[in-house]
Formats: C-alpha cells, structure tokens, sequence
C-alpha cells in the first residue's frame, strides 16, 4: 500500500510530522514563559501514529483526537495559530479563551469532534458518528484514539462491543505507549499484544510499528477501506513509547533509562527520514527547504497567537451556560406530541415495604426474610442451634486452568 504513494505524498507524510513536532516544541517554550495556561502534553516520538493514521482518512471522514493527537489535527486541516491560541486561552482560539489544550472541534468544516477527557468515552461516541453517516448514505468512517491504560475503561469495552454489534464504519487506534502515566503495561494488562482485545468482541485488528509512519498509514489505509466497504469495525494497536511524561510537570522518572534510550534511537522521523533519503525521494535542499516552510509559517503562526487579546471579562460566561438560544445547533425533532410517546402512569399503586423486613434484630428473627447479623434465624432447629447457617461443601472445587494460546504468526488477528 505505502508503495502506492507519490513523492509528494510521501514529502508530506514527512512535513506533518516534523510539523508535529515543531509545533510541540514550540508550545514547550511558550510554557516555559508561563504563556500557556494549563497543562501541556506531549506526544514526542508518536508523531507516526498521529500523521499516519490521519493521512488515511478522506475528506469527507470523522475523528475525534485525544488531547496528544496534533499530528492528526494539523492533517486534518487545524492551523498552528488555533492550537497555540488554545493552549494560550486566547479570545480568536476555537473555544474563545474557554477551554485550555486540545479541547476544540470543526463539525461544520473540517469533521473533528472534540476530545473528551473521560478516556474510552469517544469511543461510543464516533461509533454514533460512523452510524449517522451510514444512516445519511454518505458512506464516511469515524476514527478515534486510546491510550493503553484508556483501553482498561468499561466505556472501552462497551463501545467497542457497541461498535461490533452495529457494524459500525469505525477504526480506533490503540496507542500502546507502554506506561500509563506511570503504571507500565505489564502490570495493568496480563496481555503481550493489545489488539487480542477485540477478539472479544468479534473484530479483526492489527498489530503495528508505531514508529514507522509507512507501516501506520499502510495498516490504517485498509482498515479504513474495510470499515467503508461494510467490515468494520477494526482494531489498531500501534507499539510505540511516549518519550515525555503524562505532562511537563513529569519528568518520567519511573522510566529505565535503558528503555528510553532504546526509543530514543528508534525516533520516528529519524527513520523516516533514513528511508526518503535512501529511496532518493528527499536529500539535503529538499530537506531544509521544508524546515524553511515550517519556521516561516510557525513564526507568522505564533506571532499572531501572542499578539491576539484575551477574552473580555464581560463574555465570561457566554457560551457556558445553556439558555435556549446560544445551545448546540443540533437539536431534537419531534415528529410527534411528546405527549402521545410519553408512556402512561401505572394504574398499579407502587408497594415500597415488605412486611416484616428488617424486624429480625430484636424480634428473635421471627419475620425476618434473611437472617441479620447475630440474630439466629427463626427456622432454626433446636439440634441445630450450634451449626453454622451455611455449610461448607466437603472439599474446594478444583481449580480450572487454562492454557494460554499462543500467539499467532501473523501480525494481523481475524475473526
């Protein structure tokens, strides 16, 4: 699939992702000078997972980022200026100076649903996207991100079944990081590969290299295929190592320096780079005229970022409360009176007590519907005063052990 590509496509794969990764970089000195407001969270050496999936999805398609997906909002289309004035809280950033990080949308234009915080939960969420397109005959698919730790969250596995049982046009990204925040895998999962997940539920997934930004958009590119021709939804855990703690604030020192450096060595440009230059697809002049491109429009991009106002204090509480007028444009049509679909009331009185329950303390048990605490239960036989009330069976049931299936040669999991 990657071979497909043309040079451009390929040059471009390789400017999103130093793109990425000056625009995070950037965003780190802007903190430093106490410019940004909140937190800040990297994404340094998962630039492949961000750029490559994103780069596989039409114009038409969905996603929704979590809040360290950049890679895929610049490909989308979001300018730098929108995620520098985000960070920045300023009055021009998408949200108006409401909201700090990645917190923002374009339903109108670009597609891009908001992040959600509670991790999993944009899972049944672009499922319900995925689905509407269906509905609408538009033939779009949705996709999403998850963190390894995210995909341990009920609303993970919820919507992931949703998703299967719906046959939903969806592709989600496992981003396998190998720590969540600061818990490694190994002791939250007693799982090797991530992606045996979904066979639970049905799904085909894919196991990837989530440094190498071909294997990404290759692996991503049929996925998104499949989901569109009605196979979906598709699984794709993609190993990769987060190289920055959960935030600036984490210097990530429960990390072995040998595991660092192992990734570190493994950068995903870096490699990237390897390849266009060996295939004689990028060499010195291309090279630096693309860092040429991206400085310029960083520059001009950040320029305007500090130069734009804060918001008035008088439009504090626009946009946040809900009013009638100034709510999400989408709203509910009732095609019928609600009165008709509202279900009658029971002509059943409700009865809230049963008789006797909760008399047994005290009362000798003598209508007590289960025995309570010290009190000896009123069926009780003189003889058998002295037993306990549940007996112990004669001998533990032996415990069933299963063997652990070996894990496949492939690196794809079917059905």
């Amino acid at each position: 699939m990657a071979k497909t590509l043309t040079r451009q496509q390929h040059l471009d794969l390789y400017y999103y992702m130093r793109l990425n990764r000056a625009v995070e970089d950037t965003m780190v000195k802007l903190f430093r000078q106490n410019k940004i407001v909140g937190g800040l969270y990297s994404s340094l050496g998962q630039e492949a997972v961000s750029v490559g999936t994103a780069f596989a999805l039409e114009k038409k398609d969905w996603l929704a980022p979590m809040i360290r997906n950049i890679g895929a909002l610049l490909v989308k289309g979001v300018r730098p200026r929108d995620v520098f004035m985000q960070h920045m809280a300023k009055y021009d950033s998408p949200t108006k100076g409401k909201d700090g990080t990645s917190h923002f949308g374009d339903l109108d234009n670009l597609h891009i649903v908001s992040p959600i915080s509670m991790l999993g939960d944009l899972i049944p969420v672009m499922t319900g996207v995925a689905m509407a397109g269906r509905y609408l005959g538009q033939r779009i698919v949705a996709m999403t991100w998850i963190g390894d730790g995210g995909s341990s969250t009920g609303v993970f596995h919820e919507g992931l079944n949703f998703a299967a049982v719906q046959k939903a046009p969806f592709v989600l990204i496992l981003e396998n990081n190998l720590w969540a925040y600061s818990t490694p895998v190994r002791k939250q999962v007693p799982l090797e590969n991530l992606a045996d997940r979904a066979k639970a539920y049905g799904i085909e997934s894919y196991i990837v290299d989530g440094n190498n930004v071909l294997a990404m958009y290759s692996t991503a590119k049929e996925a998104v295929e499949q989901a569109r021709a009605g196979e979906g939804p598709i699984l794709i855990e993609a190993k990769t190592f987060r190289r920055m703690g959960h935030a600036q604030h984490d210097p990530a020192e429960y990390v072995p320096k040998e595991m660092r450096a192992y990734w570190e060595a493994r950068d995903p440009i870096a490699l990237y780079e390897k390849f266009l230059t060996g295939e004689n697809l990028l060499d010195a002049k291309g090279r630096k005229e693309i860092e040429e491109k991206i400085n310029t429009l960083l520059a001009k991009e950040r320029d305007f970022a500090e130069n734009s106002p804060l918001p008035p204090p008088e439009f504090a509480e626009t946009g946040v409360y809900c009013t009638g007028d100034d709510c999400h444009k989408i709203r509910a049509k009732w095609e019928r009176p609600i009165a008709e679909v509202t279900p009658p009331r029971s002509s059943v009185e409700a009865v809230w007590t049963v008789p006797g329950f909760g008399s047994g303390k005290g009362s000798g048990g003598a209508h007590a519907p289960i025995h309570f605490g010290d009190t000896q239960p009123a069926e009780t036989k003189p003889a058998e005063a002295g037993k306990s009330a549940v007996q112990a069976p004669a001998k533990a049931a032996a415990k069933k052990t299963v063997k652990a299936v070996p894990a496949s040669a492939s690196r794809k999991a079917r059905r």
